[in-house]
C-alpha cells in the first residue's frame, strides 16, 4: 500500500541514520526480510525514483529503516527532521521464510544489512532458537546491530576490514573461522548484505550442508516489478536461469538459486536471452 507517513524520529547511529515513520497501515503487516520504497526529494524533486530500504523494526504504528548517505536520495531521506512527510510503499517483498523443525541459526550480516535481520532474530529467539550472528563491515562505525542481537540474547562474533572492532578481516572470514562451529551445527543461515559477501556466505553454507538464505541488495527503483533494474540470474525449480526480479521474487533467494558469478549480465543460457 501507499501511504504519506510522517516522520517520527531521527537517529544518528554511527554512519548511518535510523529512519522512524509513523505508517500504522504498513507496519502490523510487515514480515521479517520485507522492504519499503520510499520517494525522495520532495514534491517537485526531479529524483524520480523511489529508494528501498529493509525494514529494520516495526511495530502497531511505526517502520524504521536504515539510511546510508550514497547520494543525493539516500542524503536527502538522512536530513528529514521530526513532522516532515515521506511517501511510502509497503511491505513489499518476499519474507525470510520460516525454519521447519528444530534447530540454531546462524545470521550473516554486512554493514547495514545487518539491519534486515533484527526482526528475524527476533522471532528465531522467540521460537527458543540458538542464534549466533556474524557481524562485518569496513569499519566499527559502518557495523550494524551488534546491540539489538546481543539484546536478543544471540551470540556475536564482528569483523572489521580495518581491525577498528573484533576481529580483522572480512566476516565470511570470520564465518570460516570463529563462526565456523556454529555453522556446522546449524539448521539454516540467513544473511543480507553486499553481493560478494552474499556469494561467498552461500558457497561457504553449501559446503557444509546447510541451507542459506540470501537477502540481496540490489538497487531497487520501483519495489513493484515495474522498472526491471533488479533482476538478477537465478534458477527455478525447473533448472532454467531467468533475470528474476528480485523485489518481487525476492529479495530473499536460496543461496543456491542465484547464479553469483553471473550477477550483472545475461548468461547465454538464459531463457530470453539471444540465441538460446
Amino acid at each position: 500500500m501507499q501511504r504519506l507517513a510522517r516522520v517520527e524520529k531521527v537517529v544518528p547511529s554511527g554512519a548511518y541514520t535510523r529512519l522512524r515513520l509513523s505508517a500504522p497501515d504498513v507496519a502490523p503487516a510487515v514480515q521479517p526480510g520485507q522492504f519499503v520504497a520510499l520517494t525522495v526529494g520532495g514534491p517537485t524533486t526531479s529524483l524520480l525514483l523511489r529508494r528501498s530500504f529493509a525494514v529494520y523494526r516495526a511495530d502497531g504504528e511505526g517502520v524504521e529503516v536504515v539510511v546510508a548517505a550514497h547520494g543525493p536520495g539516500t542524503t536527502w531521506l538522512t536530513e528529514r527532521a521530526s513532522g516532515d512527510v515521506v511517501d511510502v510503499v509497503g511491505p513489499l517483498g518476499r519474507p525470510f521464510p520460516d525454519l521447519a523443525g528444530p534447530g540454531s541459526v546462524v545470521l550473516v550480516g554486512g554493514g547495514y544489512g545487518a539491519a534486515a535481520l533484527v526482526m528475524l532474530a527476533a522471532r528465531l529467539r522467540a521460537q527458543g532458537r540458538p542464534v549466533t550472528a556474524v557481524l562485518g563491515a569496513a569499519g566499527a562505525d559502518r557495523l550494524f546491530g551488534v546491540s539489538d542481537l546481543e539484546g536478543l540474547g544471540a551470540e556475536v562474533l564482528v569483523s572489521t576490514d580495518d581491525g577498528s572492532a573484533g576481529t580483522r578481516g572480512l566476516v565470511t572470514d570470520l564465518l570460516a573461522g570463529a563462526g565456523a562451529g556454529a555453522l556446522a551445527e546449524a539448521a539454516a543461515v540467513y544473511a543480507c548484505g553486499p553481493m560478494a559477501m552474499l556469494a561467498a556466505t552461500a558457497r561457504r553454507a553449501a559446503t557444509a550442508g546447510v541451507d542459506c538464505w540470501c537477502s540481496v541488495e540490489e538497487s531497487m527503483a520501483c519495489g513493484v516489478g515495474v522498472c526491471m533494474t533488479c533482476v538478477l540470474p537465478v534458477v527455478g525449480e525447473d533448472g532454467q536461469t531467468r533475470m528474476t526480479r528480485s523485489c518481487v521474487a525476492g529479495p530473499t533467494f536460496a543461496g543456491t538459486a542465484v547464479r553469483w558469478d553471473d550477477v550483472g549480465t545475461v548468461p547465454p543460457d538464459c531463457v530470453g536471452a539471444v540465441g538460446h
